[in-house]
């Protein structure tokens, strides 16, 4: 039965939401090709604007198979995928930042993120829970017998701040995996917050209006987040409806507050990963 979650591909297809949502993305990734190509043969959009729509519905057409592929395939799929963009992540920042030169740092960042891994992997929940304060303490301490102190706060603040990006907050993602059901719920968090960008964008381009916060993120306006979040918190509250029938969460308002919060959520996460992007230039 183990086997069958961790690596079951034959049951990829057994809950209705997760049918939907697949073809679903399908569906929408045409429906925005088309579009694209009758609101550019009628005029009605500019070329720079032409231009961005189809970077941004190419990017989905590479992104969405990268998402969905690995969770329709079983549990372990999913956590070897998500382990290996936190790794991804990690490298990139680390890149960015010159944390890469602080090897010690960084294996330990790396080390964190491969026993989150196996924690959830293992279904070992108790360990789970305890490698991120674990983590943060080694990761505090392992660059003290270098005796260096001159920068000991910049990369112990850089390396903690990315273990919790890339390593506890996508361990978390991946944990899910181990409910026999993970693969309507994951997919309809992957979708809500995608969605939610797309939302934003949609909403803020057709009514315009006061820029949001235009320091860190010059294109999202203050509509496009509030429409994100209206339709965001439908969707979820719509599609959660079917993944928890029959538990507690199935009410009406436990599934809008969740729809609320990843929406929210969503788009704040979008913009501290923006101010990093500032921030480093």
């Amino acid at each position: 039965m183990t086997a069958e979650r961790l690596w079951g591909w034959q049951h990829a297809f057994d809950h209705a939401v997760t049918q939907w949502i697949a073809l679903g993305c399908v569906s929408l990734l045409l429906l925005a090709a088309a579009a694209i190509v009758i609101l550019s043969a009628a005029g009605a959009i500019s070329p720079p604007l032409r231009r961005e729509l189809w970077l941004r519905t190419a990017s989905w057409a590479v992104i969405i198979p990268l998402l969905i592929v690995p969770v329709l395939a079983g549990a372990g799929w999913t956590i070897a995928a998500t382990t290996a963009l936190a790794l991804l992540c990690y490298n990139e920042y680390a890149r960015v930042t010159g944390l890469f030169r602080e090897r010690i740092v960084s294996a330990f960042v790396v080390l964190g993120i491969l026993f989150q891994a196996f924690a959830a992997l293992d279904h070992w929940y108790g360990f789970f829970v305890a490698i991120t304060p674990l983590a943060v303490g080694l990761i505090a301490i392992c660059s003290i017998p270098l005796d260096r102190p001159g920068g000991y706060i910049q990369r112990v603040g850089l390396a903690v701040f990315a273990f919790l990006l890339f390593g506890s907050a996508l361990g978390h993602l991946a944990y899910m995996a181990n409910d026999w059901h993970y693969r309507p719920l994951i997919l309809l968090i992957l979708l809500a917050v995608g969605l939610n960008d797309v939302f934003a964008f949609c909403v803020g381009k057709s009514l315009g209006g006061p820029k949001l916060l235009p320091h860190t993120s010059p294109n999202k306006t203050v509509s496009g987040a509030a429409g994100a979040l209206v339709l965001t918190t439908m969707l979820v509250a719509l599609l959660s409806g079917a993944i928890f029938v029959g538990t507690p969460l199935e009410a009406l308002h436990h599934r809008v507050a969740l729809g609320v919060l990843i929406s929210v959520f969503g788009q704040l996460g979008d913009l501290m990963l923006s101010s990093i992007k500032r921030d480093l230039g």
